[in-house]
């Protein structure tokens, strides 16, 4: 049997041929179950300080070719529509993972406005004018940059409002965005096609998922599986778990952890509870690193009721991670996970040695 990557390679040279003749199809994968509705807009972007802290990963730089768009250019969505995009000149680009995909992917002078989530590479994002938080848009808004091209992901919405913009005749390709590792390189083959340069997705897809299977392999040297428990904090208002079906239980499990959550019976992202804490006994916390701040630093995180009486927090034993870094399923997955991985084989030293 070819090995797994060998098997991708197969797999992107069979797209390839197949855009090259033309189809309509594209790589997109399962819909994932929507996050929930009660998490508020992520915040901005700090580097990721989880403790170790993970290496510092630069902003992607202009392709080192030039590549010209092939357009009009087809891609069919995650609900199975046909969209045709004719022009890539002015982007709006609807979530932060999407954001990232297009200027790692050379195209980002492209980009005319970007929703809040989208804060990598910071100081081209920040220099964007803002159409708000992807869940809740504005058409009028949208309309306003004069685009050409709408492009996120799934959880785009409401409805309404892209009604609105496709009644303007702007074209709107949204890509699925499931919860599972084969996710990055789905929208990286996805938002390369719609930008008319298929085979650059191509390369960075596999390139992504070469970084993935690497940390993968790292992980499986660990010499042990640390329980790890992952809280979604915005200061008092949301303190939530995640367990299975989320982004962050892939992350944990490929990383070589337990979801606390996940193995406590928790699907998807539910209140944070003393009984979830004392049922779940994690090792290691793991947070985002403005959700860490939200709640005052560890020690106001050691603060919710049941957090200081387990072996994390016993140990002050907490991992913070920039949002859209550890979160976002995009080109810098494979690195983020490493620097998961790096953190829970240090977690488990200090536990032996301790």
């Amino acid at each position: 049997m070819l090995p797994k990557f060998a098997k991708l390679l197969v797999f992107l040279t069979s797209l390839a041929l197949l855009a090259a003749c033309g189809t309509n199809s594209t790589a997109t994968g399962p819909t994932a179950a929507p996050a929930p509705t009660n998490v508020p807009e992520p915040a901005a972007t700090t580097a990721p300080t989880a403790v170790p802290a993970p290496t510092n990963v630069p902003e992607p730089a202009a392709a080192s070719t030039t590549v010209t768009p092939i357009l009009p250019a087809t891609v069919t969505d995650y609900q199975g529509e046909t969209v045709v995009i004719e022009s890539i000149d002015r982007i709006v680009s609807l979530s932060g993972d999407i954001t990232e995909i297009i200027f790692t992917l050379g195209m980002g002078d492209s980009v005319v406005g970007v929703d809040i989530s989208a804060t990598y590479p910071a100081e081209k994002t920040k220099a964007l004018p803002s159409v708000g938080y992807q869940r809740r848009l504005n058409a009028e808004g949208i309309l306003s940059l004069d685009p050409t091209l709408v492009i996120g992901n799934e959880f785009a919405g409401p409805p309404e409002a892209l009604a609105q913009v496709r009644a303007a005749g702007v074209p709107i390709a949204l890509t699925a965005s499931p919860p599972t590792l084969e996710s990055p390189a789905q929208k990286i083959i996805f938002v390369a096609r719609a930008l008319g340069i298929p085979q650059r997705g191509y390369e960075l897809a596999g390139q992504v998922e070469a970084e993935i299977a690497r940390a993968r392999a790292e992980a499986s040297t660990l010499p042990r599986q640390p329980r790890v428990l992952f809280l979604y904090l915005r200061g008092t208002d949301v303190q939530q778990v995640a367990g299975a079906n989320t982004a962050i239980d892939a992350m944990i499990t490929a990383a070589g952890g337990i979801n606390a959550a996940t193995e406590v019976g928790i699907v998807n992202y539910a209140p944070l509870s003393a009984e979830v804490v004392i049922a779940a006994q994690p090792d290691i916390i793991l947070v985002l690193t403005k959700g860490l701040e939200s709640v005052g630093g560890i020690d106001g995180l050691l603060s919710i009721p049941g957090l200081a009486d387990t072996p994390a927090g016993q140990q002050r034993r907490v991992v913070d991670f920039d949002d859209l870094y550890l979160n976002g399923m995009g080109p810098r997955t494979g690195q983020a996970l490493a620097d998961l991985v790096t953190a829970f084989r240090n977690a488990v030293v200090q536990t032996e040695g301790s």
